[in-house]
């Protein structure tokens, strides 16, 4: 039992620092300057710096709040502040996602990539929603699954960065940005669903 908490917490801590990571990466975007943008998107941003200053807000704000969500501790001591977390959670996956959703058509390199971040413009909404009408629902057993996904979506950001590398140098920029795309999340609900569903667990 303290081995399988002990591990959960070291997970936990790599989650929140690669998420806290990410936020510092991204909040550059904030300051409007073309230069920090991703060079194949640089025209783009600055065409649609509305969209790309609301999706990059609102993702800065789940990715920040995320892992916070997940402390037992601090759900049942200050349940106060968990749900204030939550609720200011599911505000940046709203203005993340929809902004989320409009830029996907300016995807670089086209259709593909265009429906692999639309995919998790839209899933990133749905998951959000269904942790919402969970809760007010007082159905907080199902709310943790939905959460769970939730979160999985957003640490996509996460995972881009990750991927994106070794995709481009495997595939070319054009092919990689396509395959990432999909690969920054696809992977990730699916590992939250197996995990919830004991696809892992050991018979």
């Amino acid at each position: 039992m303290k081995a399988k908490i002990f591990l959960r917490n070291i997970g936990w801590g790599l989650m929140t620092f690669l998420s806290i990571g990410i936020v510092i990466v991204a909040s550059r975007y904030l300051s409007m300057d073309p230069n920090v943008y991703f060079p194949n998107q640089r025209e783009v941003y600055m065409a649609q710096q509305f969209g790309i200053m609301a999706h990059v807000i609102g993702g800065i704000l789940a990715l920040g709040l995320g892992p916070f969500q997940f402390i037992t501790k601090l759900r049942s001591k200050w349940p106060n502040i968990h749900r204030w977390i939550g609720r200011f959670y599911l505000i940046g996956i709203l203005i993340g996602g929809l902004a989320g959703l409009y830029m996907a058509f300016y995807a670089y390199a086209g259709i593909a990539a265009s429906l692999g971040f639309g995919g998790l413009a839209v899933s990133w909404l749905f998951t959000g929603y269904h942790a919402y009408r969970t809760i007010r629902a007082g159905d907080t057993v199902e709310h943790r699954k939905w959460m769970i996904r939730s979160f999985s979506l957003t640490f996509a950001a996460v995972t881009l960065r990750l991927w994106m590398p070794l995709m481009m140098m495997s595939f070319g920029e054009a092919t990689g940005y396509e395959v990432t795309a999909w690969l920054c999340w696809v992977p990730n609900l699916l590992i939250a669903e197996g995990s919830l569903r004991g696809w892992f667990k050991r018979k």
